[in-house]
């Protein structure tokens, strides 16, 4: 049951990351213009590493 709430948890934060990545994708073509790069893709890349080890 915990395992199932973990994962469930895990799912959601993979999720929220990808979609606090798209959303900060004209922020981040804009920053990248300026020579500054966002953090986006390592929170994406630790939350699928997080969900992928559950599985």
């Amino acid at each position: 049951m915990l395992d199932r709430v973990t994962r469930l948890g895990l799912l959601a934060l993979y999720q929220s990351t990808l979609v606090v990545g798209i959303l900060a994708l004209p922020f981040a073509l804009l920053a990248s213009r300026l020579g500054v790069t966002l953090p986006v893709g390592r929170l994406v890349e630790g939350a699928t590493d997080a969900y992928e080890a559950t599985a």
